[in-house]
């Protein structure tokens, strides 16, 4: 009976430990590939609790984020300092649960961004997994010492330190590249028209409710029994009303208000809202996203300068898109003197197209073709011919260029875990030989 209990309680151990492990190592790498994305979310909550002064440090508490979640999942899956370990993840858990409690009743933030964009997840779903996961924590806790580890004590040091050193360096890269896998709605490929609309029969419905004052009473009605020929009703205000719930489409918030400056570039003398003329244009369009250009670098400014000059020369259009206030885009022009066309257009949008500020993406027919942080804007040399007979004026197979980067990402991590593993085992084979020669 003894042993079928023991059998029993290391399989519960073994599936909560896999279960914490699991979601931890997912969690943490779907945010390490994109940590500017967890950064934005952080600074979300930072501003619904009032932290704003803590924008400049969300980064670093990105890459803390990052790494920290996945360096916790490998190390339960490895058996890595069980006890400490299993101690972390409890505390860990014992902060989230109620944590995620609040925002599922406040809602201060819509979506808990814990898996990044890779699984977008309700308030209310991600507490009712972290129950899950607290459970599992708390078995860990207890039973640390049933947990499978795969590398003796005499490893763990190394393995730990090479485990957490990958992880950080891994978090910086993609700081300053474009995700190595997107999943994000303005991936290259995607069709920001259609994304922008939903099937009629799929879209959410919404009634209009009017309420009406008569006599200091208020009342509500809808369109078929508004008293519209009654003068007695006074009109107080309109309301909508959802009826049926649908999808929402997976672009909002995408457009784009040209600003026309003076010759002297020292007014803005007209607006135009261009949204539509560039998502129908049959040529091809350079859209440079600068949502700041306070904050943007200008290491490579000169690069975006070349693409620019490019596009005049071949009759492409380019436009720098931005949220920054009007007298910024003035001061920037005084002293840089680009000559770009300034867009203003939505800062979330912008953040989400493209992570670095600025970053370039080339389009055709309200199609992505293709897209680039600042570090990697083709250069002057590389722009000497006509887009259609460049390598980067046709779509990339994005799949092909993910999977390249996840074996590499994977051989780098694993192969040196293999050979130790592989280490540990003979040595730790050899001592029990001479171990069991000594006892005889």
């Amino acid at each position: 009976m003894g042993k079928t209990k023991n059998i029993i309680l290391k399989t519960i151990v073994e599936i909560s430990r896999i279960l914490l492990g699991i979601t931890f190592v997912f969690s943490g790498f779907v945010k390490a590939i994109d940590p500017l994305g967890t950064t934005y979310k952080i600074q979300d909550y930072l501003t619904s609790f009032g932290l704003v002064s803590l924008h400049d440090i969300a980064l670093p508490m990105s890459i803390v984020l990052c790494a920290g979640e996945f360096c916790l999942g490998i190390f339960m899956l490895f058996g890595l300092y069980r006890k400490w370990t299993s101690r972390l993840l409890f505390l860990v858990m014992l902060f989230m649960t109620p944590l995620t409690l609040y925002l599922a009743i406040a809602n201060p933030v819509q979506d808990c961004g814990c898996f990044g964009d890779a699984l977008i997840i309700t308030n209310w779903q991600t507490f009712f997994k972290n129950i899950v996961l607290l459970a599992c924590s708390i078995v860990v806790l207890i039973w640390h010492e049933k947990i499978t580890n795969l590398f003796t004590g005499k490893f763990y040091w190394f393995v730990s330190l090479y485990i957490i050193v990958c992880s950080i360096a891994f978090c910086i890269y993609s700081s300053k590249n474009e995700p190595i896998i997107d999943f994000r709605p303005y991936k290259v490929g995607a069709d920001i028209p259609q994304l922008m609309t939903v099937e009629e029969d799929k879209a959410p419905v919404f009634e209009n409710i009017f309420i009406y004052e008569k006599d200091g009473i208020k009342k509500e009605f809808t369109e078929d029994n508004y008293p519209w020929e009654d003068s007695t009703w006074v009109f107080v205000d309109r309301q909508s009303k959802l009826i049926k719930a649908g999808e929402e489409p997976l672009i909002r918030d995408f457009s784009i208000n040209r600003l026309y400056l003076t010759q002297d570039k020292t007014e803005i003398e007209a607006e135009e809202d261009i949204t539509s003329e560039v998502l129908s244009d049959s040529s091809y369009t350079f859209l440079m996203i600068a949502y700041s250009l306070s904050d943007m670098s200008q290491d490579y400014l000169s690069s975006f300068e070349d693409v620019n000059n490019y596009a005049g020369d071949h009759q492409y259009k380019f436009y720098c898109l931005t949220s920054s206030p009007r007298d910024v885009i003035l001061q920037l022009e005084k002293e840089n003197i680009t000559n770009f066309d300034f867009c203003l257009s939505d800062e979330r949008s912008l953040k989400t197209i493209v992570r670095s500020n600025p970053g370039l993406i080339l389009m055709k027919n309200g199609v992505i073709i293709n897209k680039w942080s600042d570090r990697n804007v083709p250069s002057e040399t590389q722009l000497n011919k006509p887009i259609e007979q460049l390598s980067f004026g046709n779509m990339p197979d994005t799949k092909k260029e993910s999977d390249r980067h996840l074996y590499m990402l994977a051989l780098i991590l694993f192969t040196p875990l293999i050979v130790i593993k592989l280490l540990d085992a003979l040595i730790y084979h050899r001592k029990s030989v001479t171990d069991n020669i000594k006892k005889k």
